[in-house]
C-alpha cells in the first residue's frame, strides 16, 4: 500500500513539475475571453446611443434603475471591468462587476433563449475562475504585490 502511496506521489509532483506557471497562462486567456466578450458590446452601445437608449427602455427590463441609468451602468461595466481585465488591475474587483453586469443582462430580459443563457452561465464561471484566483503572474496586479512585498 505504501508502495502505491508513493507512485501516486511521484505521478502528482511529476504533473506539477510540468503544469506549473500554466495556471497564469489560462487566468490570462481567461480575462481576455471574458474581455473579448463583453467589451465589443459596450463599444457598440455608444457607438448607437440611441438604439441602447430604445433597448433599455422598451426591452431591458432592469430592476431597481430608470432605463437611463441602467444604460449608462450597463455600458460602463461592460467597458470599464473589461479594460481593468485585461491589464490584470485591480482583477478581482473588474471581475466582480462583470459577474454583475452578466447576471443583470440576463434576469432584465423577459425571456432568454435557453443557448443565450447557456452562454451567459459559461462567461459567468469564466469570471468566477477570474474572481476566486485573481489575475495570476500576468498582471499589473502582480506587479503592485511585488513592489508593495519589496518595500516591506
Amino acid at each position: 500500500m505504501k508502495a502505491i502511496f508513493a507512485q501516486v506521489q511521484k505521478m502528482n509532483h511529476l504533473s506539477i513539475k510540468f503544469t506549473r506557471g500554466l495556471d497564469s497562462i489560462a487566468l490570462l486567456f481567461l480575462r481576455l475571453y471574458a474581455s473579448w466578450i463583453f467589451l465589443p458590446a459596450g463599444w457598440l452601445k455608444i457607438k448607437d446611443w440611441d438604439t441602447t437608449m430604445f433597448l433599455f427602455e422598451e426591452e431591458y427590463q432592469v430592476p431597481l434603475l430608470s432605463p437611463e441609468i441602467a444604460a449608462w451602468a450597463g455600458t460602463f461595466g461592460e467597458i470599464a471591468f473589461p479594460l481593468l481585465l485585461i491589464l490584470g488591475l485591480l482583477t478581482r474587483y473588474a471581475a466582480l462587476g462583470l459577474f454583475f453586469v452578466n447576471v443583470i443582462a440576463v434576469i432584465s430580459l423577459a425571456e432568454v433563449p435557453p443557448a443565450a443563457l447557456a452562454e451567459h452561465i459559461t462567461w459567468g464561471l469564466a469570471i468566477g475562475v477570474i474572481f476566486v484566483w485573481g489575475a495570476g503572474a500576468v498582471s499589473i496586479d502582480r506587479l503592485f504585490g511585488r513592489a508593495s512585498n519589496n518595500s516591506k
